[in-house]
């Protein structure tokens, strides 16, 4: 990819974070005029049955369901252990590592606050960021600034100087989506969230699915496909065996890689169909 192709790609993937409507609503309620109002952190309580993913107008949004969820499945500070978790496979991935200029960044306690603040447990990653300083790094001759929000955080692990001169720049593609997903429900799986909480699970898996098609529109039907990855002990000894590294799914194209899920997995519709399919029922 030449320098001018790599500028172009940076800055149309820039342009589809800036203009998702998740993104749009965090700026604007938040970290200054953030409210709480509309949800109660619940104290306790059983949830009973399946939750639809709470989205309107292409923005998820927290309810007293998602709270409640969120509550049931450990709170945020399950959330910080899964992401703790999380980010230690992150740092050790041949594919994702590269992305991460700082590993002494709170990567994992940013986004439980993240996750946590989503689901209707307050506002903890607002009032972080109220805080965050920002300041200038360097990366390959050019000036970027630290994350202060999502879009900057991601605009910045494109231009991570860890990142090859081929690819850095580049925003993420399908298959670093499918990595990501894969480690991550890996560390929701290791902190045991599946056996004790599992419809809090199930919505997350959807939750993923709707939140990671801002990066790479075609990687939503590969959340299932991901959180399956792990529960086989032989695709985890594989992966460690081989340097932390998936070659299954590293270069694969979005055609090979779509014909090997289940055919009722492959359709993806978005937050705005008429008629909604998963993850959005």
């Amino acid at each position: 990819m030449s320098f001018n192709e790599q500028k172009t790609s940076a800055v149309e993937g820039l342009s589809r974070l800036q203009s998702d409507p998740d993104i749009q609503r965090e700026v604007l309620l938040g970290p200054a005029s953030v409210s709480t109002s509309a949800v109660s952190v619940p104290h306790g309580g059983d949830i009973l049955s399946h939750v639809s993913l709470n989205v309107s107008h292409g923005s998820h949004r927290a309810n007293q369901d998602t709270a409640n969820l969120a509550q049931a499945a450990g709170g945020i500070g399950k959330f910080r252990e899964m992401t703790k978790a999380f980010y230690k496979k992150v740092f050790q991935d041949s594919q994702l590592d590269p992305f991460i200029r700082d590993q002494n960044d709170p990567h994992g306690e940013r986004f439980a606050a993240w996750i946590a603040e989503k689901m209707g447990l307050g506002t903890p990653w607002s009032n972080e960021r109220r805080t965050r300083k920002t300041c200038p790094f360097q990366s390959k001759g050019n000036t970027f600034e630290t994350p202060h929000d999502r879009s900057s955080a991601h605009f910045a692990a494109w231009h991570s100087p860890k990142r090859t001169d081929e690819k850095w720049g580049r925003h993420f593609k399908l298959d670093d989506c499918r990595v990501w997903m894969r480690l991550h429900f890996w560390a929701v799986r290791e902190v045991g969230m599946f056996e004790t909480c599992p419809l809090f699970v199930d919505y997350y898996i959807r939750f993923i699915a709707h939140f990671v098609s801002v990066y790479e529109t075609t990687a939503p039907p590969f959340a299932r496909e991901s959180a399956r990855w792990s529960a086989d002990k032989a695709n985890v000894d594989a992966y460690l065996a081989n340097n932390c590294t998936m070659d299954d799914v590293i270069g694969i194209s979005y055609s090979d890689a779509i014909a090997e899920l289940p055919e009722e997995e492959r359709e993806y519709t978005g937050s705005n169909a008429r008629h909604r399919i998963w993850p959005y029922v």
